[in-house]
């Protein structure tokens, strides 16, 4: 969608219209720019075998969806829900004139977007994580995916990205543990809907306009079904295919059934309503305003995302457009800065969208704002992520360093975006993680020393990166991530770690005058049993300072309430926590929080504090109740894999699952399954604790496993006729084997079980399918622990090429994509000769029609002879084979 002004012509530049927008990141260097793939993880940070991802969907893919028939549906829903954020509180608004209507969308990658890896958390530090939610209102995933069934070993990361021969879809879905998180902090999560002439192979939007015999349109009701099945809240639209103009009409019903299904709908500017033609305004006008809202149709989208060429009259323009719609074009008018293609260096000056007493007229859009990460040299290194921290914590703020002046001429999203918050209510809790790790801590003790990055385990962000005012020089702010990581060359403090999680937020410097830190923007109850603790670590000498709660009552929000935590001067061997009682200000609300370090007589070189945790207290027990149904539902050991599950409990009673074996952290998520790799225990005990919103901890859930219970060295092996041969090595207790198969794609259920020997070595079953399809074999001796193995059953099936999906006009044929989910290439023959198909961004010929890379255009043939033989063959990845005659004998 990105597109680049470059001597008065249009040039396609990138990542944008073309695959590069599914596909490719740039990788910034000094001296130039190199372009690669975003890679898979190598080593011990590789894919589990089974690992749960994502895939894209064709029209035809999305129309034949159901849940049921994908085994990782489940493992990739989202569950936390949107959370309504607080009013509007100028008072403590870091730039309080600033209105806080606009709203800001980010369109970026989440993660990363290597093809086959859209996992929602990983064993990854350097996975990068957004962590600016607070100035956000959506989030759109933006990147491709191939569509389900391409075999991944058909991805080469080595080859150049027009070498990638399969298919990406037309949808992508947000990133599950990405829409968690934005809806832990009140943002909207959306997938993108994405056309284009020369991307996505044969697919075409015409696909989404056929309507049922109601009228309707079944493309935008499974949409609609999709999204909230899979928890997100809509659709970025992003199409770059001219339309038909008799098709206008349609596509804006199209758009309006999504919007009455309740799902978000942002369009963008490239479409001319009247003609259909490819036409980017790069402003809010009477061409694409159609497309928002219609004189006869009525709203058709929520917003547009303008193409980037703006300038100031065209903002002014817009806004006054949107104003004679009645829109509030700070909602629904976004402007577009292409973040990733210009980085700090933007052509774009965002003062050109504000009006005259300051104030944005327009909303904002940013595209690839993951650059940050993306397009950095060091981004796949742990020793570099701090740079990456300091060049995201740039683009939102105007400076690394969270300084108030900025850095080069970009000024910082925080200079347009008012800062928002979900912090209300009477309890709250953080212990500072921003999502990844080099290790975890529990309580202050290491339970894992290996590295993570889970977003969902990513605590609210500290609301200002960093607002730190000092009559001297203030504290330097950071988050420290133990021993292993490699801080910023401004930094000098001692590196500890997390109490909870994997990071503390550290201030470290020369203390010679008081230091206010604001921390976190809320809208807290006070009631007449309130505590505030604050545990933290003060590996610096003692000293005359002192540590003080820092509150901003709504009544007052000029005034910082100091609340001192009493020897908090004094040098610490751990972790330790102080309380402050609120009874005193029962009754009124909080608006901000944050610390005060007071100064000593006499400045004090290399002070340093860690904040471990501030937890906010009603005084009522919310402890949560210990969970129910605690299950191994997978133990794989030939693969290292463990899935569980377990009853979930609402999001108002518990924000997380945390889960250990014995006293090692696994992880974490607000779900009711979990994923775990590399998981080599041969006994032991997993426990499931409940985390409650003010940090409460349930007691722990158990189930135990012992390896040596059960038949070990499972393996299986399914044929092509049918047969299933299993082996294993027995266990000396001799008790007799159960053994079970199963389908994990329960839309074609089949099950299997048979009961064995204690002493049996294997078997082989008859009678099983033959459709490609996952499958689970489990054993289980006597009593013992239940292990399995997954596999995939033979695939022999292929359904033929039906004659209906070529129209035939004379000696012209064209060809449609087959509406089958298993199927590779499409050869025609005429008189036994293969015809030629031109692929997408000019690629070369091929003899087939190749999924998702063949052209539209190149899918209508004129046969040499009209008597000719036309025969169709179909080739699934399997290779089976299927012939049909289309003409001849």
């Amino acid at each position: 969608m990105a597109r680049s002004h470059r001597t008065g012509r249009r040039v396609t530049t990138r990542a944008g219209t073309a695959a590069l927008a599914a596909m490719l990141t740039v990788v910034l260097a000094a001296g130039g720019a190199a372009a690669s793939d975003t890679l898979p993880w190598p080593g011990d940070s590789a894919a589990g075998a089974d690992q749960p991802y994502q895939h894209g969907y064709s029209v035809t893919d999305l129309l034949r969806w159901n849940p049921a028939d994908d085994a990782h549906a489940e493992l990739l829903r989202a569950k936390v829900p949107l959370q309504k954020r607080n009013a509007a509180n100028a008072a403590t608004q870091r730039v309080p004139a600033l209105p806080a209507d606009t709203q800001l969308l980010t369109l970026a990658g989440d993660y990363g977007n290597a093809f086959f890896e859209s996992h929602p958390y990983t064993n990854e530090f350097s996975q990068y994580l957004f962590n600016y939610w607070q100035y956000a209102d959506f989030y759109a995933s933006w990147h491709g995916m191939p569509t389900e069934g391409v075999p991944v070993s058909y991805y080469d990361p080595t080859k150049d990205w027009r070498e990638k021969w399969f298919e990406f879809g037309m949808l992508n879905l947000p990133n599950p543990g990405y829409t968690n998180a934005a809806h832990a902090n009140g943002v909207r999560s959306l997938g993108c809907v994405f056309f284009s002439d020369n991307d996505r192979g044969d697919q075409t939007y015409a696909e989404l306009l056929v309507r049922d015999a109601d009228g309707g349109f079944p493309v935008a009701a499974k949409l609609i079904q999709l999204a909230k099945f899979y928890g997100f809240d809509g659709y970025f639209i992003n199409q770059e295919a001219k339309l038909a103009p008799a098709d206008i009409p349609a596509y804006k019903q199209f758009l309006r059934q999504l919007r009455e299904g309740g799902v978000y709908v942002q369009w963008y500017d490239s479409i001319n309503s009247s003609t259909g033609a490819i036409s980017y305004q790069n402003e809010f006008n009477s061409v694409n305003g159609p497309f928002v809202r219609d004189a006869q149709v009525g709203d058709v989208s929520d917003s547009i995302f303008l193409n980037y060429w703006w300038n100031k009259t065209k903002l002014t323009n817009s806004k006054s457009y949107a104003a004679g719609l009645g829109l509030n074009a700070r909602k629904s008018v976004f402007a577009g800065v292409e973040a990733g293609q210009y980085q700090f260096n933007q052509p774009y000056n965002l003062d050109d969208n504000l009006d005259a007493a300051g104030a944005p007229m327009n909303a904002i859009a940013t595209l690839g704002a993951d650059f940050v990460s993306s397009d950095y040299a060091g981004k796949t290194d742990d020793a570099a992520q701090r740079d990456v921290f300091d060049r995201e914590r740039r683009w939102w703020t105007g400076s690394s360093q969270g300084a108030t002046t900025p850095e080069g001429t970009w000024k910082g999203i925080s200079k347009y975006i008012a800062e928002r918050s979900v912090i209300g209510g009477t309890t709250f809790a953080t212990s500072f993680n921003t999502g990844h790790g080099l290790s975890t801590w529990t309580k202050g003790r290491l339970s894992n020393p290996k590295e993570w990055g889970n977003v969902n385990l990513q605590d609210l962000p500290v609301t200002w990166q960093w607002w730190i005012d000092a009559a001297g020089t203030p504290l330097s702010a950071d988050f420290d991530y133990g021993p292993a990581y490699t801080a910023a060359s401004r930094f000098s403090y001692q590196k500890i770690g997390a109490y909870n999680g994997g990071s503390s937020l550290v201030l470290s410097g020369t203390l010679d005058s008081d230091n206010t830190a604001r921390l976190y923007k809320t809208d807290l109850q006070l009631t007449k049993r309130s505590t505030l603790d604050l545990t933290y670590n003060k590996p610096s000498a003692s000293d005359d300072s002192e540590l003080r709660l820092g509150l901003v009552l709504a009544s007052d929000p000029a005034k910082v309430i100091q609340l001192p935590l009493t020897g908090s001067g004094r040098h610490t061997t751990g972790w330790t926590t102080g309380t402050a009682d609120l009874s005193a200000y029962a009754g009124q609300r909080v608006a901000a929080l944050g610390l005060v370090v007071a100064a000593g007589a006499r400045p004090i070189p290399g002070y340093q504090v860690n904040l471990g945790s501030l937890a906010l207290r009603d005084g009522k027990d919310n402890t949560p109740v210990m969970p129910q149904d605690l299950r191994i539902t997978e133990l794989l050991p030939e693969t290292g894999e463990l899935f569980l599950s377990w009853k979930r409990s609402g999001y108002d009673k518990v924000r997380r699952y945390d889960v250990y074996l014995d006293d090692t952290y696994l992880g974490g998520v607000y779900d009711d399954v979990y994923y775990v790799k590399r998981f080599t225990a041969t006994s032991g005990t997993i426990k499931l604790v409940a985390v409650g919103p003010d940090g409460s901890e349930s007691p722990a859930a158990t189930t135990t496993f012992d390896l040596s219970t059960a038949p070990g060295g499972v393996k299986a092996s399914a044929k092509p006729d049918g047969t299933l041969t299993a082996s294993w090595t027995p266990r000396a207790n001799g008790e007799p084997i159960t053994l079970k198969v199963q389908s994990l794609d329960t839309a074609h259920p089949y099950t299997k079980e048979v009961a064995l020997s204690g002493t049996s070595t294997g078997t082989t079953l008859t009678g099983v399918p033959v459709n490609g399809g996952d499958h689970l074999l489990t054993l289980r001796s006597g009593t013992g622990t239940t292990t399995g193995v997954r596999g995939t059953f033979a695939d022999t099936e292929i359904s033929p090429y039906p004659a209906s999906a070529v129209a035939i006009n004379g000696n012209t044929f064209t060809f449609s994509r087959p509406a089958l989910p298993d199927w590779h290439t499409l050869t025609i023959l005429e008189d036994g000769q293969a015809k030629s198909f031109a692929t997408t961004y000019g690629s070369g010929a091929k003899p087939y029609i190749i999924r998702g890379r063949t052209t539209r255009a190149a899918e209508t043939v004129t046969m040499s002879g009209a008597t000719s033989k036309v025969v169709a063959i179909l080739e699934d990845y399997a290779g089976n084979k299927a012939t049909t005659v289309l003409r001849g004998n």
